[in-house]
């Protein structure tokens, strides 16, 4: 009895020894354990972590052609075949980009691209938008199938390279200087007609120059691809050195290849002015539909970018042209491409001349055009001109 109570008793030395003995041993022993447990861990977790580096490292730096996840599983085989040699090289770098304006798509950029020589040249770049869902990825991609395609002549907007290995994805296209047309011209409005520079010399033979190569585009599209621009205008022209031109704004082409809702909507959104009765009435684009379009292209370069029916609402044009009102003569404007004009402009498309015998009738009648540059003193007021062009929404 004296023994067990003498135990039991925690306030003697024999009890307080034996749990210091315990506390000695065992605590020590699990705070080792549970070092060593978390030093594991964090050791795991450094490894599992420089690992996936080396991996997204080795991914973005591959130049073989695959895909990512993302636009592999919105490509087609025909279309990831299509745009591999049109991947930027890794030996080239975009520089100076400059946030220019939103595109159906996603951000439109002005930049250089310096290429391995150290050369660098002016480019747009239109890219996706961050965070894209799976449908318009899949059309993203379609779009650049649809340049690396189409873009194959000499008066085509041309591309130069894109991105679909890694995001964002995006579209190099060649700046081309001074670039858009409707612009240049509004430029050329009250300024010196002796300027140095010949592109400031802007004549009805410079008309004729630039109508042509716009007809050959077009012509191109149309024999080659089966492609109606349906939005052939100057705002939608690219002009270079020497007077040299593209066709570019080729999206209501990209998605006339598919009748929907969504294209219908595009479509729509051309001004009305521009537009074939035809097509306004019916919502038929045909080649001839282009030809009218083309018409109204030539008005805007013999008035250095004036809006076409200034004197009409833009819902007031179909009821005049259905009485057979027609743009009178600029002043500006001789008669062989007058005639042109109305050509391009006869109420039934099939009356219309083809692209093909445009180019013919433009050769034959330059040497009839004047060569004295077009002098308009008026300046271009963007607002008044867009009211009256129907280009406000």
């Amino acid at each position: 009895m004296d023994v067990n109570r003498k135990c039991n008793d925690t306030s003697l030395p024999m009890c307080n020894e034996s749990s210091d003995l315990l506390a000695v041993i065992i605590i020590p022993s699990l705070l080792g354990l549970s070092t060593v447990l978390v030093v594991i861990l964090i050791f795991a977790c450094l490894h599992k972590h420089k690992q996936r580096g080396r991996r997204t490292a080795a991914h973005f730096a591959n130049s073989q052609p695959i895909l990512s996840p993302t636009s592999a599983a919105v490509s087609s085989p025909k279309a990831q075949t299509a745009l591999f040699p049109w991947e930027i090289p890794d030996e080239c770098a975009l520089e100076g980009l400059e946030f220019w304006q939103t595109g159906r798509y996603g951000p439109i950029c002005k930049g250089l691209l310096k290429n391995k020589d150290g050369v660098s040249s002016a480019v747009v770049i239109k890219s996706l938008r961050d965070g894209p869902n799976q449908p318009e990825a899949k059309e993203f991609v379609e779009w650049l199938h649809f340049h690396a395609t189409v873009c194959k002549h000499e008066n085509v907007v041309q591309m130069l390279y894109c991105q679909t290995k890694r995001l964002p994805m995006y579209l190099v296209l060649d700046a081309y200087s001074p670039g858009n047309l409707l612009h240049f011209l509004w430029t050329l409005r009250n300024t010196d007609s002796d300027a140095a520079d010949p592109l400031q010399k802007f004549s009805e033979r410079s008309a004729f120059l630039v109508g042509k190569q716009v007809a050959a585009g077009l012509d191109y599209l149309m024999s080659e691809h089966r492609l109606v621009h349906g939005d052939v205008a100057a705002r939608n022209i690219l002009i270079g050195p020497g007077l040299s031109v593209r066709v570019s704004g080729l999206g209501v082409a990209f998605g006339g290849r598919k009748m929907d809702s969504a294209i219908s909507q595009r479509a729509a959104e051309v001004p009305l002015k521009w537009q074939a009765p035809e097509r306004i009435m019916m919502h038929l684009s045909i080649d001839r539909s282009d030809v009218w379009s083309f018409g109204i292209f030539l008005y805007e370069l013999i008035t250095l970018g004036s809006p076409p029916y200034p004197e009409l609402e833009p819902l007031s044009v179909v009821q005049k042209l259905q009485a057979s009102y027609r743009m009178k003569r600029p002043k500006t404007c001789g008669g062989p491409l007058y005639d042109m004009m109305k050509y391009c402009w006869m109420w039934s498309f099939k009356d219309r001349p083809t692209f093909s015998a445009i180019i013919k009738l433009l050769e034959a009648s330059l040497h009839l055009a004047a060569t004295e540059p077009i002098c308009i003193p008026e300046v271009i007021d963007i607002f008044d001109y867009n009211k009256r062009a129907g280009l406000l929404s």
